[in-house]
């Protein structure tokens, strides 16, 4: 990662906008704008330099400790600017562009983040804990998330195709296609996504066209860490090959739905899964 034009001296790491982000000295008061943003400096070994955090940022708990200024999507200006963060992690799609605008004209360097893949996680942990200089702890987590992945890979890498529904919602009834992150974990474990070559990320479906498939297993992530209710719905609908096979599952969507180091665990889970389901053919 090269310094471009900033001085030898300070910390430059390229955000996910492709821009360079340099700093004098390490981040000392760090603002993070979305929880997975939270999860990931935790991660990068930089939990006790965050000073401000968004709405949900539950994870690691000491996060819930950390003031908090808002949503992600409406931020109190006043108090983050009151907590004087030296660098602001910012949600490249989710948090508002010109909230965001508003912090660099005072003077805030901010740093946009939005992993899209598994590489996206650990090389994000890397680039934050450069500019707090916590690279020991960050290279180190970053590199058991990668090698982790890799081996899940490996392992699965001839298994026999499952085909899958992945339920993200239940009012209205949502998908995900094979490009979102989730999309990437199913197609990882073995897994061929029934809805995987629709357009939109997180497709809006009905029971129908769930049924027109026929996947021979279910996911679901819901609400909470337990909603058997979204997975009890297909029940009524015995001639589906999922139902018909025991194959209804539900995986905690906290370990699946955010781009953290916690995605190898959630992986793990969806592989069994899909293990079980290969064990009952």
């Amino acid at each position: 990662m090269g310094t471009g034009e900033a001085r030898a001296d300070s910390l430059c790491a390229i955000d996910d906008r492709d821009r360079e982000v340099c700093l004098d000295q390490p981040a000392e008061r760090i603002a993070v704008l979305s929880p997975g943003a939270t999860e990931l400096t935790y991660a990068a070994g930089a939990g006790d330099k965050v000073v401000a955090v968004v709405a949900y940022s539950d994870y690691p708990p000491e996060a819930q400790e950390v003031q908090s200024v808002g949503s992600h999507t409406r931020m109190d200006l006043e108090t983050l600017v009151s907590l004087r963060p030296d660098l602001v992690i910012g949600w490249m799609t989710g948090n508002p562009p010109e909230q965001l605008e508003t912090l660099e004209a005072l003077g805030m360097p901010v740093f946009y983040i939005e992993p899209r893949d598994f590489e996206g996680v650990s090389s994000t942990i890397e680039r934050l804990a450069l500019l707090a200089d916590t690279r020991q702890e960050g290279d180190r987590v970053a590199a058991e998330f990668r090698n982790g992945m890799a081996a899940l890979a490996e392992r699965y890498y001839d298994a026999e195709p499952v085909t899958v529904f992945y339920q993200v919602w239940d009012e209205p009834l949502m998908t995900i296609n094979d490009e979102h992150l989730i999309g990437k974990v199913l197609t990882l474990c073995g897994g061929v996504n029934v809805f995987g070559e629709l357009s939109r990320l997180v497709p809006r479906i009905d029971d129908e066209s769930v049924l027109a498939a026929d996947p021979e297993a279910i996911i679901a992530g819901g609400m909470g860490e337990e909603n058997r209710q979204w997975l009890t719905h297909w029940e009524q609908y015995p001639g589906l090959t999922a139902v018909a096979q025991d194959n209804l599952y539900f995986v905690p969507p906290s370990l699946i739905q955010r781009p953290t180091p916690r995605l190898l665990e959630g992986s793990r889970l969806f592989c069994e899964k899909l293990d079980r389901a290969r064990d009952k053919r």
